[in-house]
């Protein structure tokens, strides 16, 4: 498998793949030993995670480097999703013993009842390159604090970051009989879907996860799906200051290049302020600097894949074709490397592309409402559901909008942001299942009921 540098187009690395032969091995040491890693008190589990998110810290240059070199994030962002894993491991650990320790819920009368939260046994996590650290940090440490085994599949575009993680996981003490990792492209997922782990935990696209569900359905195992999104954004006419809305606004369409499942992929704005705030947000976009990512003043750097140049410049010709009108960028950059210049469309319509199917790269469509029903509308016009943000001046205003809408997340004046406190989950094509938040910690148990009643 080759590791290629977006940014160049040269060869990193060539690695080995797994093979039926080697998974079904780790599968069974990981099996032999589950066991052993439950029975090890969860304070200590607690611990050694602690200790994983301190040598992270500890690490943070070199890991942000290899992160960049991989997948073209910009340094800065690299070291961005570095200190962003921290705090949400730290919010993970701190938050461990109270939501997977025991929890009596009758203990003072006779019978008592408790629930006791065990673990699912030996799960496998197949895994995105976007944020590896953050999407893999969802799955992978409850699953380890809950006292779960893992099979980790990073993606064949950050599997150099995941050989940094598993690296790091033993250094704190994480058994290799605890976490094993899985190296390999599509194929290597198919095989570990053969292999009669006890969950599934996948992260990608909805093609894939529709796959991924449906197989492991057979098995009567649990199956979590964080899956892609086309992701709305509501401008209203009350917003208190439009160049920070469209600055934020921007930042949250096209920050990693677009390629985050939580990218605003649409903006509908007010006709009252439209016409400014398209005038704020393209001045935002053109001061952008492109180049390689290793530069500290970089904001757009290549995409991870060159397959989606082609799915943005169709985006592109199809919105233009149908009367939409390119602001700014629009095209691909004559260079080596994966680059695509941001991108702004405004006379957009949702008979066009661009505003129904996931972009997942710096590009996006700007359309004019006339007022709050007529953006509810085209905000809920989609196969899709993981978030939706209202800028607005009224808190009252945007959480009426919010309400009606099919997501898992609702933002008031932000976007395109993740919080380990509360669950993140998407409905319809957006994916199925949650993590973060207690729900999270819990997702990765079996609850088992105690009836205690004492004959004295």
């Amino acid at each position: 498998m080759k590791i290629i540098n977006p940014a160049t187009e040269e060869m990193i690395k060539d690695l080995p793949e797994d093979d039926a032969s080697s998974l079904g091995a780790k599968f069974q040491l990981l099996k032999g030993a589950q066991r052993a890693w439950q029975e090890v008190n969860l304070s200590e589990r607690v611990k050694r995670i602690h200790r994983f998110s301190e040598i992270l810290t500890n690490d943070r240059e070199q890991l942000a480097a290899i992160l960049t070199q991989e997948v073209g994030k910009p340094i800065r962002q690299s070291r961005n999703e570095i200190n962003g894993a921290v705090t949400r491991i730290q919010w993970l650990t701190a938050n461990a013993e109270k939501y997977l320790n025991e929890e009596w819920m009758i203990s003072d009368k006779n019978p008592e009842e408790k629930i006791v939260y065990e673990p699912l046994g030996v799960i496998a996590n197949i895994s995105a390159w976007n944020y590896p650290y953050l999407v893999g940090i969802n799955v992978f440490v409850p699953a380890l604090l809950a006292g779960n085994a893992v099979m980790y599949k990073p993606s064949e575009m950050a599997t150099l970051t995941g050989l940094e993680i598993d690296k790091r996981l033993k250094e704190a003490g994480i058994p290799g009989t605890a976490f094993q990792l899985a190296i390999g492209a599509g194929s290597v997922g198919e095989y570990l879907l053969q292999i009669p782990f006890d969950g599934y935990f996948f992260t990608g696209s909805y093609r894939i996860g529709k796959s991924v569900y449906e197989k492991a359905a057979l098995k009567m195992v649990p199956c979590q799906c964080e899956l892609g999104g086309k992701d709305p954004l509501y401008v209203a006419d009350d917003v208190v200051d439009i160049r920070a809305a469209a600055a934020s606004t921007a930042d949250g369409a096209f920050y990693n290049n677009g390629q985050s499942c939580c990218a605003v992929e649409r903006i509908y704005v007010h006709s009252k302020i439209h016409d400014q705030y398209i005038d704020e947000f393209v001045n935002v976009v053109r001061t952008w600097k492109i180049g390689s990512p290793e530069g500290n003043d970089i904001y757009i750097g290549p995409l991870t894949r060159r397959e989606q140049l082609v799915v943005l410049e169709n985006q592109v010709n199809d919105a233009v074709q149908k009367g939409a009108v390119v602001l700014t960028g629009g095209k691909r950059l004559k260079h080596k490397g994966y680059y695509f210049e941001p991108t702004v469309l405004v006379n957009v319509t949702h008979g066009m592309r661009v505003m129904q199917e996931e972009s997942f790269g710096p590009i996006i469509g700007i359309m004019r409402v006339n007022n709050d029903e007529e953006a509810l509308k085209w905000m809920g016009d989609t196969e899709y559901g993981l978030t939706a943000a209202v800028y607005s001046g009224s808190r009252e205003r945007a959480e009426g909008i919010l309400k009606k809408l099919n997501v898992g997340t609702g933002y008031w004046n932000c976007c395109d942001r993740v919080s380990a406190a509360v669950p993140w989950s998407g409905r319809q094509h957006s994916g199925i299942g949650a993590t973060l938040s207690h729900i999270g910690l819990r997702g990765f148990t079996k609850t088992k009921a105690f009836q205690l009643k004492s004959l004295d």
